[in-house]
C-alpha cells in the first residue's frame, strides 16, 4: 500500500510502509527535485492512515533550501506534522492490495533528516550503447550524484549535451576516445563498465561476446586502476558478466588496484525479472516481492532461489513450477531479442544494440548504483544481490549472492540464503558449478595470456 500527500502544486510527499523513505517532488514550471527523506527502518510499521504514519515517525520535516524556497520559507525553518499537514493537503491512497500487519512501536529516534545535497562523481564507460545512454539518463536524475561523467569511443558528447538540458542537479560532461578516459575517471567514487558489443542477434550466446568484450573490459578496467581514486566502487555491467568480472580483478591485479569489496559484476536483471515473475504469478504488489538469485548471470547459472522468496506467500512453489520459473527468469534476454528482432522485420543494422534488453539491464544497473551510493552515504541497511569475490562455494572464487553494501563496498557476503534448499534448488545449485567455474576460469586465463595496457596519460 502505498499512500501519496499533495501539497498545493509545489510539494508531494510519497511514502511506503515497507520501504522507509519519504520523497518530496518539490516543482515549479522551471525544476523538478526528488528529495529522499531517511526515516528509521520500520517495516512492521503500520500504515493504515498515513496521516498518523507521518505524526508518529516523523514530528518534525526538516526541509531542503530549494523545497523551502519554493514555498516561501526561511532557510532555518522547520515544519512541524500539524503545519505540514494544514497546507490544504489532502490524501490519495494507491491501493495496489489491502494489508494490515500488526502495529509496532516507532523506534526512538524519530526525527526525519533530509539527506545531504549529491556529492558522489559517477563515471559511466560505454555511455552511447543501448545500456549506457538510458542508464545516464536514469543516473542523471539521482538526488546523490553530483557530476556525471560520460565515456564512449565516439558519439558520447551529443549525450551529455541532450542530458545537460534535464534540469536535475547532476552535472553532465562527455569524454570521447582513449586521450580523454583519464579525464573521465579523475575523481569518480563510482565507475560503471557498460561498454562492448551487446546481444543483438537471435542466436548469439553470452559466451559468443566474451571474444570481443574481454579486451574492452581489460582496457577499461587497467584505466581504472591507473586514473580512477584507490577507493572507487567498479560495477561491471558488459556481457558475459560471469567472465568479464574475473577478467577485471585481474587486469586490476597486475596494476596493484585490486579490492574485492570494491568489483562487483551487475546481476541485478536477474533479480528484477525474477521479482517480476513472481509478483505476477502470486498476484502480489511487486514492491513487496524480493527473490534472491545466485550462482551466476548466464542463462544457465543464474538461479532464483523462490524458496528464499519475500514475503512467504512469494515463496510457495512446487519443484515443478520453481523449474518453470526459473527458466523463465534464465531465457528472459532470449526472448526480448527474438520480440525485438521479429518486430523490426529484419531490418535492424549490424551495429544496432536496439534488439537486446537494453531498457530492463539500464534499469537494473541503475538501480545497483543507487544502492551502492546509499551505502557510500552510510546507509546501513542496503542489501543487494551482486557477482563478488566470494567463499560462499569453495570451488567457485566468484559467485552472486546477497551481499550487504557500506562505505567501503561489499561489507558482508550473505551465506544463510544457500542452506535449507529445496531439493529442486539444490541440484539445480549444482548443476550450475562445473559453467559457472569454466567461466571464471576463461577469464582469468585471457588476461594471463595478454600483455598489460600501459598507461595514458
Amino acid at each position: 500500500m502505498y499512500y501519496v500527500m499533495s501539497l498545493s502544486r509545489f510539494l508531494a510527499v510519497v511514502i511506503s510502509p515497507r520501504h522507509p523513505q519519504i520523497f518530496l517532488n518539490c516543482h515549479t514550471r522551471s525544476a523538478v527535485w526528488w528529495v529522499p527523506l531517511f526515516v528509521p527502518p520500520s517495516r512492521a510499521t503500520r500504515a493504515a492512515d498515513a496521516s498518523d504514519w507521518v505524526h508518529r515517525l516523523s514530528p518534525r520535516l526538516v526541509l531542503s533550501l530549494p523545497c523551502k524556497k519554493q514555498l516561501g520559507l526561511a532557510s532555518s525553518s522547520v515544519l512541524n506534522a500539524q503545519q505540514f499537514s494544514g497546507f490544504n493537503s489532502h490524501w490519495h491512497s494507491l491501493c495496489l492490495k489491502s494489508r494490515t500487519p500488526a502495529p509496532t512501536r516507532p523506534r526512538a529516534a524519530n526525527r526525519v533528516v533530509v539527506a545531504q545535497a549529491g556529492t558522489y562523481k559517477v563515471a559511466i564507460l560505454g555511455a552511447a550503447g543501448g545500456v549506457g545512454e538510458p542508464l545516464s539518463l536514469l543516473i542523471k536524475m539521482s538526488p546523490l550524484v553530483s557530476t556525471l561523467h560520460l565515456y564512449d569511443i565516439a558519439s558520447v558528447k551529443g549525450v551529455a549535451a541532450d542530458l545537460s538540458h534535464c534540469n536535475t542537479p547532476a552535472q553532465v560532461a562527455g569524454f570521447t576516445g582513449k586521450d580523454e578516459l583519464a579525464g573521465c575517471l579523475s575523481g569518480a567514487d563510482l565507475v560503471v563498465i557498460a561498454a562492448g558489443v551487446p546481444r543483438r542477434k537471435p542466436g548469439v550466446t553470452l559466451d559468443d561476446l566474451f571474444v570481443t568484450n574481454a579486451g574492452v573490459v581489460k582496457e577499461l578496467a587497467e584505466a581504472v586502476a591507473d586514473h580512477a581514486p584507490p577507493g572507487a566502487l567498479v560495477h561491471v555491467v558488459t556481457q558475459p558478466v560471469d567472465a568479464v568480472v574475473p577478467v577485471a580483478a585481474e587486469a586490476l591485479k597486475r596494476k596493484g588496484a585490486y579490492d574485492p569489496r570494491r568489483l562487483f559484476g551487475v546481476t541485478t536483471l536477474a533479480v528484477v525479472r525474477a521479482n517480476a515473475l513472481v509478483a505476477a504469478r502470486k498476484g502480489l504488489p511487486l514492491a513487496d516481492v524480493d527473490v534472491p538469485v545466485v550462482g551466476g548471470h548466464a542463462g544457465a547459472t543464474a538461479l532464483p532461489l523462490l524458496s528464499k522468496a519475500r514475503p512467504k506467500a512469494a515463496a510457495a512453489f512446487t519443484d515443478e513450477e520453481a523449474e518453470e520459473l526459473t527458466a523463465r527468469v534464465r531465457n528472459a534476454g532470449t526472448e526480448v531479442v527474438e520480440a525485438k528482432a521479429a518486430s523490426a522485420g529484419g531490418g535492424e543494422e549490424e551495429g544496432s544494440s536496439s534488439s537486446s534488453a537494453t531498457l530492463s539491464a539500464a534499469y537494473a544497473a541503475a538501480r545497483f548504483v543507487e544502492a551502492s551510493l546509499r551505502g557510500l552515504a552510510g546507509d546501513g541497511d542496503v542489501y543487494e544481490c551482486a557477482y563478488v569475490q566470494s567463499q560462499l562455494v569453495a570451488e567457485l572464487p566468484f559467485f552472486a549472492s546477497r551481499v550487504k553494501l557500506g562505505r567501503d563496498g561489499v561489507e558482508e557476503v550473505v551465506g544463510s540464503e544457500l542452506k535449507g534448499l529445496t531439493d529442486y534448488e539444490a541440484r539445480a545449485l549444482e548443476a550450475l558449478k562445473p559453467q559457472l567455474k569454466a567461466s571464471i576460469d576463461r577469464g582469468v586465463a585471457y588476461v594471463q595470456q595478454q600483455p598489460t595496457t600501459a598507461a595514458l596519460n
